[in-house]
């Protein structure tokens, strides 16, 4: 099953397919318009037409990159604003301008659509004529898949319908009513269990992008560290933290799998050995022209500026937060002494890029109209997954660039935040996979087992998981696991303001943006188009 490029150039011409939400997703005819029969062909013995169509299941994977109305979704967060001069759909999530009738992004249609795909396949497969073991692997590969649509969707609405299965027709009940949260966690867990065995421990090179063993333990870490998180386990079931830890501990104990030295590479490589599961697409300059910052020849747009709230998040390399007594911040020189995966997240005043100081200073030639809007709303500009390659400001070079969906620093992570959940005290455990990462950006101290009480380390674990998984849609999920998007969401964030005086820059932290939330929405409202079609799914609490 040696498919390089292939792969990639199915999902990179698959990837802007969505489903209609004007139709009923159970009953839509696939988005391939050839005749099953002949995809699951008794006679074809290549399964050429099959390997697309499984393509065509991976293409609806979250692609992560400015995938929102070219937005990145930590905008709808405290970490980003959007250059964009009027309101953006992103901004509606920290507005309060969303509702069942305005969903900033709704993957409702569009994953039922890729679980009718797996449902398909899995119904048809045996009656192909490739060889028993790639039956095997497929139906292994698009099982793991549907568990990732299914996941997708109960991190949004809570509790959904589950289909097992079934393929609809026009004929079949469609009026369904919604499977319990707890009905939905076991059904995808028990999805995991039941494929990881027969997927492949490592992958080939021909095969990266493939469902692995990894993968399917990674889905099963997250899935029941959100499972045990104050959202879905207000009793505070230590149970559930206990089988977080376990599950992301079993991650570990694969022992495939490791943080890369360089952060900021890691981004544009195909392969390493941090990324368990990304989102493959071919190379391409799209990040580049989307978030560099303006001012080049090659006029990057600049769309997403990071908030001094995430800027204020990184530590400094001794390891202290900017905030603590002794850690050496200077308000005159913000950025000196941060910890490594500051420079290798966000572009700021003075950072050298192609060989050239960034002006983000009022009037800097970094901080003008780049296209669509007037430069950064908040002194910063993106920079994590940029290609570092070249020497010039002139053309883009295409470079890799793979979201990535599951990593080994998330694994570290969220053992160390069930462990520590699961304990009174947290162990050395807890302390060992924080340091490991902290190490890895360049902080010069270590934590000392015994140091930290469970809510120090808690703050401390939440802080870490900000800074290192930046814009990798954790941000916006974890506030409101978390159960905190009510006090993160609430008042004024800031960003920074400054001032060239004949070359003495003078820096102020200012408001940049009014945000509200309601703390009784953490879930999505089920969006009306669904319920106009089927009133038996019921809404949402506080919608």
């Amino acid at each position: 099953m040696k498919i390089p490029y292939k792969l990639i150039c199915c999902l990179t011409a698959l990837a802007l397919f969505s489903a209609s939400c004007e139709k009923d997703v159970l009953n839509q005819t696939p988005v391939e318009r050839i005749d099953i029969t002949d995809i699951f062909n008794p006679k074809d013995r290549e399964g050429n037409m099959i390997e697309e169509y499984v393509a065509s299941i991976y293409a609806q994977l979250p692609r992560g990159f400015n995938r929102i109305e070219e937005n990145y979704l930590d905008a709808g967060t405290d970490d980003a604003l959007t250059a964009a001069i009027n309101t953006a759909a992103v901004d509606k999530f920290k507005l309060g301008q969303w509702g069942p009738a305005d969903l900033p992004e709704n993957p409702w249609a569009s994953n039922y659509a890729a679980i009718r795909r797996v449902n398909v396949l899995l119904t048809n497969i045996d009656n192909s004529g490739i060889p028993e073991i790639r039956k095997v692997q497929y139906k292994a590969q698009v099982r793991f898949l549907r568990a990732m649509f299914y996941f997708e969707l109960v991190k949004r609405w809570g509790y959904v319908p589950l289909i097992g299965d079934k393929v609809f027709t026009i004929n079949d009940d469609l009026q369904l009513k919604r499977n319990t949260n707890k009905e939905c966690v076991d059904y995808i867990l028990s999805e995991c269990e039941a494929v990881k065995d027969l997927l492949p421990t490592t992958l080939a090179d021909g095969e990266i992008g493939r469902a692995c063993k990894g993968a399917v333990l990674a889905l099963k870490a997250r899935l029941l560290l959100y499972n045990a998180s104050p959202l879905y386990n207000p009793s505070n079931d230590v149970t559930r933290w206990q089988a977080a830890a376990k599950a992301a501990d079993d991650v570990m104990k694969l022992n495939l799998y490791g943080l890369e030295a360089n952060f900021g590479t890691m981004f544009t490589t195909r392969k390493n050995k941090e990324f368990i599961f990304a989102y493959q697409q071919s190379d391409n300059s799209t990040v580049e022209k989307l978030n560099e910052p303006p001012g080049f020849q090659r006029a990057g747009q600049g769309i997403t500026n990071p908030t001094q709230n995430l800027v204020d998040a990184f530590p400094m390399k001794n390891g202290k937060l900017i905030n603590e007594v002794g850690s050496g911040y200077l308000p005159s020189d913000p950025y000196a002494g941060r910890d490594n995966r500051f420079a290798l997240t966000i572009f700021y005043n003075g950072f050298s890029w192609v060989n050239v100081p960034l002006e983000l200073f009022q009037g800097g030639k970094h901080n003008l109209k780049p296209g669509r809007a007037s430069g950064t709303k908040t002194g910063y500009y993106l920079r994590k997954f940029m290609n570092t390659g070249g020497s010039s400001g002139d053309s883009y070079t295409n470079a890799t660039h793979n979201f990535p969906i599951f990593r080994y620093a998330e694994i570290l992570l969220n053992y160390a935040e069930a462990q520590n959940e699961a304990l009174t005290v947290p162990d050395a455990s807890v302390y060992s996979a924080i340091n490991t990462l902290r190490t890895r950006a360049g902080i010069t101290s270590t934590l000392t087992p015994g140091s930290l009480t469970r809510e120090q380390m808690r703050e401390l674990i939440r802080n870490e998981r900000r800074v290192e998984l930046a814009f990798e849609e954790h941000r916006f999920w974890d506030i409101r696991r978390w159960k905190i998007a009510k006090d993160v969401l609430n008042g004024q964030l800031k960003g920074m303001n400054i001032v060239n005086s004949g070359g003495i820059l003078s820096y102020q932290i200012v408001p940049v943006q009014d945000v509200s939330f309601d703390g009784n929405r953490n879930w999505y409202p089920i969006p009306y188009v669904e319920l106009n079609k089927n009133p038996n799914l019921g809404q949402n609490e506080g919608w």
